[in-house]
């Protein structure tokens, strides 16, 4: 994974289909321990958004990896206080090996990249979310040998999350099926760019048919119907996005061998049932600890580690 190092991770597409391969079966030898490498390397956390998943599993990563991790918190901290972010790059520069990044404006994690020399990961904004892309490609390769001719429904807001699976799953020969209420479909650049991505290779639909959009896949994906910085909607969105619960009677319509994953957290009885989520169907345990594989292979590879 040589060709990875000291690169930027700031969006899915940064990451070419074989690269991405590349990284679930090193994801895949370092969680079975086939691999343990080691490093001296120190792995900054600037996370202006809550967070549980993404910064232990960054955290144990790198610790399981020798590496240490600096917390930097925005509260105590001079971005706090409105450090221009071309001034906070250029300095963590200075002290860090890599910077992950959890913020609200895709901008910020560009800008960061720009003035910063050390590779800066997109650890969640408000367009993308590639780490958790590569930890749902991993738990799919791990339950079906292969992501290549899967179909994948997501079903729910189309966020961050389903932005960065169209790029993902277009990349690797996955359909993949978004259905979302009227006007809270994906973005229209990131769909055009997953069609584009995907060619002949998958099939990318949007639809506002929840049971159209899982009939007969082997992958059934939600998220909350509201997401970090828009709490003050959830109430007014659940009458809206009912019909687009991930229950068991929109499970019957999938592969009789589905399995259903959920980035987390979940709010259940809205989005997803308490039935479905601890059914045996299930896979979101899995997916939620290959956060911390997927994460540790990206950290290898963009540290160059051997």
């Amino acid at each position: 994974m040589e060709q990875l190092q000291g690169r930027d991770l700031l969006g899915i597409a940064d990451l070419s289909s074989e690269e991405i391969k590349n990284l679930l079966e090193l994801a895949q030898q370092l969680k079975s321990g086939k691999l343990a490498p080691k490093c001296q390397k120190i792995l900054g956390l600037l996370f202006y958004k809550a967070s549980t998943r993404t910064r232990v599993s960054f955290t144990v990563a790198m610790y399981q990896l020798g590496g240490q991790v600096i917390d930097l918190n925005p509260s105590v901290t001079q971005v706090g206080r409105g450090e221009p972010i071309e001034d906070t790059a250029r300095v963590l520069d200075r002290y860090l090996d890599i910077l992950a990044i959890r913020t609200f404006a895709q901008k910020d994690l560009e800008i960061f990249a720009q003035y910063a020399q050390i590779p800066i990961i997109n650890a969640l904004s408000d367009l993308e979310h590639p780490c958790q892309i590569l930890a749902d490609l991993l738990t799919i390769k791990e339950c079906f040998g292969s992501v290549e001719g899967i179909t994948l429904s997501y079903v729910g807001d189309g966020n961050n999350v389903a932005h960065s699976l169209l790029i993902g799953g277009a990349l690797m020969g996955m359909n993949v099926h978004i259905a979302t209420p009227a006007n809270h479909q994906p973005d229209s650049q990131i769909l055009q760019q997953a069609q584009e991505l995907a060619q002949n290779s998958s099939k990318i639909v949007v639809t506002q048919d929840p049971i159209a959009a899982v009939t007969e896949a082997q992958v059934i994906y939600t998220d909350v119907w509201a997401s970090m910085g828009q709490e003050n909607l959830a109430d007014q969105r659940i009458p809206l996005f009912q019909p687009y619960q991930v229950n068991q009677e929109l499970l019957s319509h999938a592969d009789s061998e589905a399995i259903v994953l959920h980035c987390l957290p979940a709010h259940r009885g809205e989005e997803i049932t308490e039935e479905v989520i601890e059914g045996k169907q299930s896979k979101v345990w899995d997916q939620a600890e290959n956060r911390m594989h997927a994460q540790k292979a990206l950290l290898v590879s963009l540290l160059g580690l051997s």
